[in-house]
């Protein structure tokens, strides 16, 4: 995941030319505060071994990461964050402060935090991270520079599965299907029931037992992913293009061959559908059995279509 941080755009920018707040936006959850702690190794210059190991542990005097893992920032970090920016300091020229998961905080935080963002003291840098920006506030994100960090491509997220996963099954099934989160491809590497239930929704047997299993899946986000792949690749074997399918499956091969083309292409539709409204907190297994039973309607209807 290192040489993949290394070659973002946002590791580049503050390697060189840092501003006093920057915000940068990266997808992938599970990375983010990764990714900001080398950007803040680049800031500082990665000559020194101990100062970067300082970093990577979150110790280093002159770098603040907050919040702790997983947690989100509180009024107390905020008025930590603006006294200590008032101290000089201790070993570099320079501080930094690193704020994880930046859209996940209040309004109240963000607006304490306001003046501070816009107006640093001397020598003071912010680096915040967020997985998206509809949940930063217009005021803070027109105080700082932004950097969004686009997906990998798929051949990267295959490169990276290969350096730390090599001789494991489904690599590329996994970089096609992670959208270029390589967190996601990892948990679609590990988790091989995604593919199976997948398959088994567009085989349309026994809906409840298969929603039934399928809330056992710990990433919702890895079995849309493989919903959304499969319905692909049925596609592309229906039209006679199974060269570019990633799933090489002879069982999809034959139930291609029973959906109709534009059953296909509604079925990609209504993934990214059910995707959404899971994300609204509908409930996943209901939302795979309203699935299934549109798949399945759409089935009915382009074969009617078609005689």
């Amino acid at each position: 995941m290192i040489e993949l941080i290394h070659s973002t755009n946002a590791y580049r920018f503050m390697k060189r030319d840092a501003s006093p707040a920057t915000l940068v936006v990266f997808p992938d959850t599970k990375y983010l505060r990764a990714l900001l702690k080398e950007c803040a190794k680049a800031f500082f210059g990665e000559g020194d071994r101990r100062r970067c190991a300082l970093i990577g542990e979150e110790t280093f005097s002159d770098c603040a990461v907050l919040p702790k893992e997983g947690a989100k920032l509180t009024v107390d970090d905020a008025a930590r964050i603006i006294d200590e920016s008032l101290l000089h300091p201790v070993e570099e020229d320079k501080k930094l402060f690193v704020l994880d998961a930046f859209d996940s905080a209040s309004a109240l935080v963000q607006n304490k935090l306001l003046k501070i963002l816009e107006e640093p003291p001397a020598g003071v840098y912010f680096l915040l991270g967020a997985t998206g920006e509809g949940a930063v506030l217009p005021t803070v994100l027109s105080r700082m520079r932004k950097i969004v960090v686009p997906p990998f491509s798929e051949e990267e997220v295959l490169r990276a599965l290969n350096r730390n996963h090599g001789g494991e099954e489904g690599l590329a099934r996994a970089a096609a299907a992670s959208g270029g989160v390589y967190s996601l491809a990892e948990e679609l590497l590990s988790g091989g029931d995604n593919f199976r239930i997948a398959e088994r929704l567009f085989e349309g047997n026994d809906l409840e037992k298969l929603c039934r299993e399928a809330e056992k899946i710990k990433d919702r986000n890895a079995l849309f992913a493989a919903l959304a792949l499969t319905a692909r690749d049925l596609l592309f074997y229906r039209t006679g293009q199974g060269r570019f399918a990633s799933l090489k499956n002879e069982t999809l091969k034959r139930l291609a061959e029973t959906y109709p083309e534009g059953a296909l292409v509604a079925s990609a539709r209504l993934i990214q559908n059910a995707r959404r409204e899971t994300d609204f907190n509908a409930s996943l297994r209901q939302a795979l059995y309203t699935l299934g039973l549109k798949i399945r309607e759409e089935k009915t209807r382009w074969q009617k279509l078609s005689q």
